[in-house]
């Protein structure tokens, strides 16, 4: 086996994309990544390279300008995006996540004014539904919208917004009481708000401010933000769908597509991890031979790989299961879940590899292991994943007693 984690069953079209990217993130990030991430710095040349290639347009319809390409392609892209740099990855995730519930739930009005744009990159994505006490409990949302007229008000305080800072479109979940009466279920009461705004840092638009950029342990590069909403008025089209109390369930169907990104960052970490890990195994000597030579390495080299190959399969079907039109949150709270666990014990595993040596910045492996820790909370904790799948598992197997 030349290389881990190949998909089978790939039409030649998928097959062409990802050697285009799998070129461009060995020629134009994996050189630069390391050095722009020390420095936090937004990877400007890079992203315009994947607008040239057309990635930003990847699952958007060609009716609207995009490629029309299945999750599955988007995955394997994502997989081999975040084996460069998987802040890239964050980059195009958020982007792709308000881009498909667009497609999925928008009105034609809303779907001939933003797909368009968003598939030439003119137009870069966010999602906002995480707040400062909010945790994992969407139910517990305070963000409020108030209609005013043909408006709706919008106050309160968004937290984790990647892309926050660059995008200019953000889905935003609020709370919408009206023609919600007291006592209507929280989930039932929630809407998305599809907010327009320049890009940049302070009030970008009025009653709208991004405060700045979250210093954070890793996934450097990508701005994290605040979003602070103070009157923000918003006209009464820009409800996703045109319908209020719909958000929740856009939401989280966006929220499958974004747990099968997570589970191809993690695939993709796990195997740039991998290939460090067996290149420098073969560099370093100790007691007279290769470190690979020595069996406690071949273990762990052997479990990695394993690690590597069982995540991308869980992943793959995840993907093909969304893609076949079915219903995949087991699938993908399996693979979020796993592909998350095993990409911070190969990357760790490489990082031992390496010795003292990991702990230098100049080895790529040290960046590695700071960014892991994000896939263990993104899109949903361990926790949340497997109170999802210990739920679904108990409607697939229901006890008739």
């Amino acid at each position: 086996m030349a290389r881990l984690a190949q998909t089978a069953g790939l039409t030649d079209v998928q097959q062409e994309i990802l050697s285009t990217v799998r070129d461009f993130v060995d020629k134009e990030i994996i050189p630069v990544a390391t050095e722009l991430e020390h420095r936090d710095e937004y990877p400007q040349d890079i992203v315009d390279g994947l607008k040239e290639l057309g990635l930003f347009g990847l699952m958007i319809p060609e009716e609207y300008g995009g490629l029309g390409e299945s999750l599955l392609t988007y995955a394997l892209c994502v997989e081999e995006i975040a084996r460069g740099w998987m802040s890239v990855s964050g980059i195009i995730n958020t982007h792709f996540i308000v881009a498909y519930m667009l497609k999925q739930h928008g009105t034609q009005e809303q779907k001939d004014h933003f797909l368009p744009r968003m598939a030439a990159g003119d137009i870069r994505g966010a999602f906002s539904m995480s707040e400062p006490a909010l945790g994992s409990d969407v139910s517990a949302i305070s963000s409020k919208a108030v209609k005013d007229g043909e408006e709706y008000v919008l106050n309160g305080q968004k937290m984790w917004l990647t892309n926050g800072g660059t995008s200019s479109l953000v889905a935003v979940l609020v709370r919408s009481d009206e023609g919600h009466p007291e006592g209507t279920a929280p989930h039932k009461s929630m809407t998305t708000f599809l907010v327009e705004k320049e890009p940049g840092f302070g009030e970008v638009r009025p009653g709208l401010t991004i405060p700045g950029k979250i210093d954070k342990m890793g996934y450097k590069g990508v701005d994290t933000t605040e979003l602070i909403m103070d009157g923000l008025r918003i006209p009464a089209n820009r409800v996703l769908g045109g319908v209020t109390g719909r958000g929740f369930y856009q939401m989280m169907d966006g929220v499958e597509v974004g747990r099968v990104n997570v589970a191809a960052r993690g695939c993709g970490v796990a195997q740039r991890a991998f290939e460090l890990g067996v290149q420098y195994a073969q560099q370093r000597h100790t007691f007279g031979k290769q470190i690979a030579q020595h069996q406690a390495i071949q273990f762990k080299l052997a479990e990695m790989a394993t690690k590597v190959e069982a995540a991308h399969a869980m992943m793959v079907n995840a993907a093909r299961k969304k893609d076949s039109g079915e219903r995949n949150d087991l699938e993908a709270g399996m693979a979020k879940y796993l592909a998350s666990e095993y990409c911070k014990e190969v990357v760790e595993d490489a990082f031992r590899i390496h010795g003292g040596y990991g702990f230098s910045k100049e080895y790529e492996i040290e960046r590695l292991y700071r960014e892991a820790p994000m896939l263990l909370i993104g899109e949903g904790t361990a926790e949340i994943q497997k109170m999802i799948i210990g739920r679904r598992l108990l409607e697939e197997y229901r006890f008739q007693g």
